[in-house]
């Protein structure tokens, strides 16, 4: 695939990220904080899984592309386990149940309006991150993950999986805020 089309998807989806997190903003606590069952995550739950995720991924992504070598490709050419963990991340109709680690499930969590400022300035993180990834390779350039320092992924595919991510979990805030209408 095409480098630039590449970026250009994950900041079209980033921007929607962010514009659902400032329409996040606007509501009240109370339907930010509704839950469907006493197991399953609120609206701001979700964000706030996705923050633990941005404190990870975002510094990881910068120290990456501020150390990197080389210059941009005009394709990037998926990993075979980043191309696997971004495509089974991605939402689907029949969503497949993940478990999360402990460390980043906020179950239970005291949360606030804070959580959703603090995603809305990771996005814009992200944002300024894909603009910079314009600059060096997508393959080249690796990243470590969350679950283990010793596996490496290409920018590309870290930067794949991150926002799919995201994707995945605003879907789900969206379903639990739509519940709480019905």
């Amino acid at each position: 695939m095409s480098t630039s089309e590449l970026l250009d998807e994950l900041k079209k989806r980033t921007r929607q990220h962010l514009h659902f997190g400032e329409v996040l903003l606007l509501k009240p606590d109370h339907e930010l904080n509704f839950r469907t069952s006493t197991d399953s995550w609120s609206a701001l739950e979700c964000i706030e899984h996705l923050n633990r995720y941005g404190d990870f991924y975002l510094p990881e992504i910068n120290r990456r592309i501020s150390s990197a070598k080389n210059t941009s490709q005009s394709d990037f050419k998926p990993g075979i386990l980043g191309n696997y963990f971004a495509e089974s991340i991605l939402p689907k109709e029949k969503l497949n149940k993940m478990k999360s680690p402990k460390i980043m499930n906020p179950i239970h969590s005291k949360l606030d309006k804070n959580v959703v400022d603090k995603f809305v300035r990771q996005q814009e993180k992200m944002l300024e991150l894909l603009e910079d990834a314009q600059h060096v390779n997508l393959e080249k350039t690796k990243t470590a993950i969350s679950i283990s320092k010793l596996i490496k992924l290409k920018l590309g595919d870290t930067f794949r999986f991150v926002i799919y991510h995201n994707a995945r979990h605003l879907e789900q805030a969206k379903r639990v805020l739509n519940h709480k209408s019905v």
